[in-house]
């Protein structure tokens, strides 16, 4: 599907978001995301490299018991300090940090639930969300859409899960 211009409802983000909440109501369960690897136009991700080393990673992790980070960075928590929301995460093994240029996916919403644009930076082991339209942050989703973009990974460069703050 086409990149939305705007942040909005994602029937496909919602999917997700039920896909990734599998992994803290069932046991043994793992998520292997290839949100960052597919095409806009194949729902089915070409790099079957890298699915399968992630897939491998879970398996190792969860079925193995070993010590090796196998998600990317998954939305723990959400403060906001100075009109700007910090966002706390697990899976952060080596790090937060950029693949690419810029962070990018963010979006902010205020009390009127209209979300924008945001722009984010990495601090430490937090992303601090901030948009001039949104002066009292009140939510952020990130990866929020039918074909998002994402740039949010950790130190064994796996993408962060999707998510929203305001989850019902």
């Amino acid at each position: 599907m086409a990149r939305a211009e705007n942040p909005g409802e994602s029937a496909w983000a919602e999917l997700r978001e039920a896909q990734a909440m599998t992994t803290t109501k069932l046991p043994n369960v793992g998520l292997a995301l290839a949100i960052d690897i597919g095409d806009a136009k194949d729902i089915h991700p070409r790099n079957k490299q890298d699915v399968g080393r992630r897939l491998g990673l879970a398996a190792e992790a969860i079925a193995y018991g070993r010590k090796v980070e196998f998600s990317g960075p998954v939305f723990k928590s959400m403060q906001v300090v100075d009109g700007k929301a910090e966002l706390s995460f697990t899976h952060i093994e080596g790090g937060l940090k950029v693949k690419g240029d810029a962070l990018k996916g963010f979006a902010v919403c205020g009390a009127d639930k209209k979300y924008v644009w945001a722009q984010a930076q990495i601090k430490g082991d937090t992303v601090v969300v901030s948009a001039a339209e949104v002066p009292q942050p009140v939510a952020v989703r990130y990866a929020w859409g039918d074909n998002p973009e994402c740039t949010l990974v950790n130190g064994a460069d796996l993408p962060a899960v999707p998510f929203r703050t305001d989850r019902p």
